[in-house]
């Protein structure tokens, strides 16, 4: 049985790559309606901090078991 850390880490993986692709397709293609914050890009940045922090907690807890 796995920890229950690899699956949050195997979660913000996949949740932090598709918010840091979709912050790619907004960067490349603006939206018409812009908010208050936009130029600042915060999808490609939280995806980013998602993605690196769930493939740490994946990388560090995929061998362990639990009895």
């Amino acid at each position: 049985m796995k920890p229950i850390w690899f699956f949050v880490g195997l979660i913000l993986l996949v949740m932090g790559g598709i918010i840091f692709l979709s912050g790619i397709y907004q960067f490349i293609n603006p939206p018409e309606v812009k908010t208050v914050l936009a130029e600042t890009h915060p999808a490609i940045w939280w995806g980013a901090v998602m993605f690196i922090f769930g493939g740490i907690m994946y990388w560090k807890t995929r061998k362990q078991t639990v009895e």
